[in-house]
This record gives C-alpha cells, structure tokens and sequence, in this order.
C-alpha cells in the first residue's frame, strides 16, 4: 500500500521511430528451435502476425500474453513454477483493489480501466474473480495522502464516502477508531482473487489461441538485430520477435546491467487470524476490506473465503531472496500483527492463528512500475516494479504493454527505466 508517493496497494523508454522499426519486423507465431539455433534467428524472416514470447505467468506477464493473443499475436507464455506459485509475487489467496492513490491521476485512471477489465474477464471465464466488499480507509493526523485522491476519484466516477469516527464507529461497531481523524469508505473498491486469476488468465490464453510452457527461462544473446532465442531449461529454445520480461523479483538478476537496483524483493509476512464461531462481525458481509493509516500501513481483508482475518504491515521489510530464503514467519512480527488485531479489532483479541505466509513486494525505488523497451534492443521489454500495489492494475497493464510491444503505444515516461534509481 504505501503511505506517500505510491506503492503496495498504495502505489520505459525508447521513441515512436523504434516502436515502428520493432512492429516491421513482427513475424509470425512463437516456435521452439533446437538448441543449436543462431542467436538473432528469430527476427529476420518475414512475417505475418507477430510472434511474442512472454516470460512470467504472474498477473502483468499473464495478462500481457491474454491481451496479446486477443489481438491476433502468436503468443508462448513461460513461467519456472506455474501461474500464482508461492514464490511469485502474484502468489497468494487474495489482493486489495482500490482507487485511492494520492495526487497520483495516472493510477486511478489505470484502476477505473482495470475494474472494467477485471469484471469483462470474470463474464468470459465464468468465474468470480474480484468481491465488491469496499474499502474502509482510516487515517491518522495527516490525511493529505487520501485527500489529495477524493477530487480524482469524483473525476473518474468512483464512489466514495466519507464519514467522521462517530458515525463510523456507529456503523462498524466491531472497529476501534481510537485515534483515527478521518474515515473514507471507497465503495467500488474490494478484492481479487489471485492464485484463481493467475490460473483462469493462463487458461484463458491456452484457449484463445497461445501456448503455455513451464520451463525455466534464460535472456537471449543481444546483437545488432535484437534479442535472439531464450535458452530454456528444457534444452529447447524459444525464438520470437518480441520478448516481454515479467519475472518480478527476478528481474534484477535476469538483467544486473539494465535493472540491477530498479527492483529490490523485500519480505512480507501477512497473517490470517480465526473469527468467533458463527459471527458475522467479522466477515466481509459485515466489514469492508480495510486500511489503518497511521505513521505506517496496516491493511486487511475480512473473509478470504474463509482462509481468515488477514493482515500485513505494507511497511517494506528486508531484503529477500525469492530461491533460496525460507518463508517461515517471524515472532517479531506475529506479536505485531497481534497487538495491532487487539488494538483496532478489540473482538479479535488472542484470535488464534490459522495461517501466515511470507511473500515479496518487487520494489522499484519510487513504487512506479517499469514499463519499457530493454536498452540496446528493439524487441526486448522489461515489465515489473509491482511495488505490492500492481496487482489490481494487471489486466490495464496487460492492454498497455500490449499497445508496446506492437507499436500502437511510445513508452510512458512516468514508467521509464531510465528514471533515477534511488
């Protein structure tokens, strides 16, 4: 979520003569070549629909190869682990959607896109994918983050209300607004069913015309072409004319040159505590999905299909190794999670523990995302910096990095790679 600037929840370069010079040489459709196949290979023949390989099934990369095989692209979306796996950064039961991003126009524009894509994509596949709960915001003696974002959210036509503590305490009994100055309720707001949205969009492509591979996948050779082949970790290699990277907290490692510090993994530990037998206080038919913004963010959801209370701290924690760390929560933060249930939650007080899990943020150093063209190719693209709050914006990323990667878009200075790193 992220307290100023943007983040979790909370809160790209390279001209239009290059986007043109990258869509004449689309091809068509991704193909696997042996391993023996010349680096370049893949972006000298002529073409006709083009041929895109996008590596990472999370929620950009998933809905960047959808919005892509929906346009015509030939698409092979590889992901090491699966789509929502725990190790990823879309891994995980569930994600907080909402609109209230500060002085941040951009993002509450790209989140109105992305509830309309969200629910289009729920009629297609059938399934529900995002709960319409709201989003209770409770801010501390500096509300100017939420109050730069009301006149953007009456703009865009996203509802909201706001209410002083009494009121609030009158509607929400079961919440301890001790301490809160200000109370907005973002009524079109909820959440996401992740692990079931990475799947049914991974799905979605297989049937709509891509392929899907699990295999690891490596950075083709660079030349005065482009990129050439990804070596896989099959022995194969998988040639296109565009590549997309959306490897989350890999990013980094996959391009040290180009990405290096631009996306740092930091460990999250989020908790989910058990309610009382057959009270419905604390369920989302009674609650809204929550944020406390006091000196640092607090958020949950009530419910999580009845995974339990949750709970994070959006605050960024250390550096984490998504391979080799192991995710066993800490007692620091278990006692935290606790004290602050008891605190705003009194009916929750010594709630027993049912789950936790411990998962990354990617961040990039300012919380935007990095949406843009790998340096020194013109068919190559970086796609990440999550920050802990890209999650609600995949399908709007997916339509966007579409728009890239086949020339109808220049990249968004806002999103640059080359932005300063610190």
């Amino acid at each position: 979520m992220h307290r100023r600037g943007v983040s979790r929840r909370g809160v790209l370069k390279g001209g239009a003569a290059c986007a043109a010079l990258a869509a004449s040489r689309l091809l068509a459709g991704p193909v696997l070549a042996g391993p023996a196949r010349p680096a370049g290979a893949g972006t000298r023949r002529p073409a006709v629909r083009p041929r895109v390989a996008v590596v990472g099934a999370g929620v950009f990369g998933g809905f960047t190869a959808l919005s892509l095989v929906r346009r015509g692209a030939r698409v092979t979306l590889v992901d090491a682990w699966g789509p929502g796996n725990s190790r990823a950064s879309s891994g995980g039961e569930t994600r907080v959607i909402r609109a209230i991003y500060g002085p941040h126009r951009i993002y509450v524009e790209m989140v109105v896109q992305a509830l309309r894509l969200w629910r289009e994509n729920e009629a297609r596949f059938g399934q529900t994918l995002y709960r319409k709960t709201g989003v209770l915001w409770m801010t501390g003696r500096d509300d100017s983050f939420e109050r730069a974002s009301l006149p953007l959210l009456r703009d865009a036509g996203l509802a909201f209300e706001e209410l002083g503590p009494a009121d609030a305490a009158a509607r929400y009994p079961q919440v301890s607004f001790d301490g809160v100055t200000r109370v907005i309720v973002e009524k079109d707001a909820g959440y996401l069913l992740a692990r079931r949205s990475c799947q049914l969009v991974m799905e979605g492509v297989q049937k709509e015309g891509g392929a899907y591979r699990r295999a690891s996948a490596a950075r083709g050779s660079i030349d005065k072409e482009g990129m050439g082949p990804l070596p896989l970790s099959d022995g194969t290699r998988l040639a296109a004319d565009q590549y997309v990277f959306a490897c989350g907290p890999w990013l980094g490692r996959m391009f040290p040159e180009a990405v290096a510090e631009r996306v740092r993994p930091t460990r999250q530990e989020v908790f989910f505590f058990g309610t009382p037998a057959g009270d419905p206080r604390f369920q989302e038919e009674s609650l809204p999905v929550w944020v406390d913004h006091g000196d640092r963010i607090v958020y949950g959801i009530p419910g999580n299909e009845g995974r339990g209370f949750k709970i994070a701290d959006d605050t960024h924690g250390p550096a984490f190794d998504p391979d080799t760390d192991d995710r066993i929560p800490s007692a620091d933060g278990l006692a935290s999670a606790r004290a602050h249930l008891a605190r705003r939650f009194p009916g929750l007080a010594g709630a027993p523990l049912l789950e936790a899990r411990v998962c990354q943020y990617e961040n990039s150093p300012d919380s935007r995302f990095i949406l843009d063209r790998l340096p020194g190719t013109g068919n190559a693209w970086i796609v990440g910096g999550g920050s802990g709050h890209g999650f609600k914006h995949g399908p709007a990323i997916g339509e966007r990095v579409a728009d890239l990667v086949l020339g109808a878009r220049a990249p968004d200075p806002f999103f640059s790679l080359s932005r300063p790193a610190t």
